[in-house]
């Protein structure tokens, strides 16, 4: 009889309740447990684990590493997503190993090159990847240079961290005074150049900004699988263009993400962005992580958590090409169920007065898998 997978994901998004069903739902019907961590106990993934624990909070990425540990040797994890503190997670890759938990992400001097945009950004064009014009800024001078030099050849200035993920802190630099417009309707990432570098003005720690022009759509996420041996066994794009979503396997996304994945050894599950420079594409951003969409290619027939899952066990699954591209859909939320109560630490793996089901919503991605919602 085949043994059950104990897969543990740390702090990660909400959406991965998706990334979850899809390893329950993976097509050798093996069992699979998972584990979840969070430091939020309303976080909806730690409801949809079969055992989870709130995370302590104040570690150093050295105590998390002891931490992670700790819970893979208690919780007999067999493979760990890492997510928070990934960098750390990987350089121990050894001792996690030596506990009988595989990790499902790239080795440290890949996560080192993608952790800084500008190191990442330096990289790829030296394998011949196209990446947009770009200033490093960590003061006011720099930045209005860059702005300048930007407007003058007819783009909008935009910035974000030399550092992140998830769109933190991206904003668009616009000379529009601050008015009522700024005020009326949802936030808006335009902000004012005179606003930012009063903003610099006043504050006494240094900036590290990546500036750049602001790109155009479509985004493409291509999310790729690359064995340990560096070889690519999975790329799709995900296209985002305004509300509409849809898939592609056109060449001018694909070839440049297999560049990066496989000549990084950005091994398993990764996603590279890409949107467009004038006629061109270049590269926006690299994820060496599972990205929060992913679930999405399951409205191509594509299960890529569990092939994921099957790669770090050593069981290769072979090139995943989808055997169908899904029509083109939009995101729609639904509910899912929290647990109960928020409990501290030590509570939470104990058993649960169970919760009233929560139907999917009709309208879910997981749901509605190869239904897509037209536009």
């Amino acid at each position: 009889m085949v043994s059950r997978v104990r897969v543990w994901l740390n702090r990660t998004y909400a959406e991965n309740v998706f990334f979850m069903d899809q390893l329950r739902r993976n097509p050798s019907d093996r069992a699979v447990e998972i584990h979840a961590t969070h430091g939020d106990a309303d976080s909806p993934v730690l409801a949809a684990a079969d055992t989870a624990d709130l995370e302590p909070e104040g570690l150093s990425p050295a105590g998390y590493v002891e931490y992670a540990l700790d819970q893979c040797v208690r919780r007999g994890i067999d493979v760990f997503v890492p997510r928070l503190h990934q960098s750390a997670v990987v350089a121990h890759r050894a001792e996690f190993e030596a506990a009988g938990t595989a990790l499902l992400a790239p080795p440290p001097e890949a996560v080192a090159v993608f952790h800084d945009k500008v190191i990442a950004y330096e990289a790829v064009q030296a394998i011949g990847v196209p990446v947009p014009p770009w200033w490093r800024v960590r003061g006011a001078e720099e930045l209005v240079a860059a702005v300048e030099e930007l407007e003058a050849g007819g783009h909008k200035a935009c910035f974000k961290p030399a550092y992140g993920a998830g769109g933190v802190g991206f904003r668009v630099i616009t000379r529009a005074p601050f008015s009522m417009m700024h005020l009326s309707g949802f936030p808006s990432p335009y902000v004012p150049l005179d606003l930012v570098l009063d903003a610099l003005a006043q504050s006494e720690e240094e900036v590290d900004w990546l500036v750049m022009p602001r790109l155009e759509q479509p985004e493409v996420s291509v999310d790729c699988l690359t064995g340990p041996d560096n070889r690519i066994r999975m790329a799709v794009g995900r296209t985002k263009n305004g509300r509409r979503r849809g898939f592609t396997l056109h060449e001018q996304w694909l070839e440049p993400a297999r560049a990066i994945a496989e000549g990084f050894g950005l091994h398993y599950l990764s996603n590279i962005q890409f949107r467009m420079f004038g006629d061109r594409p270049v590269l926006m951003d690299v994820n060496t992580r599972p990205a929060g969409g992913l679930h999405q290619l399951s409205l191509c027939g594509v299960n890529a958590p569990w092939a994921a899952v099957q790669l770090a066990l050593g069981e290769d699954p072979g090139e995943i090409a989808p055997p169908f591209l899904g029509q083109d859909y939009t995101v729609v939320s639904g509910p899912r169920p929290l647990r109960g109560v928020s409990l501290p630490q030590q509570r939470l793996e104990e058993p649960q007065q169970a919760l009233p089901a929560v139907p999917a919503p009709v309208n879910s991605l997981e749901a509605r898998a190869g239904q897509a919602l037209p536009l």
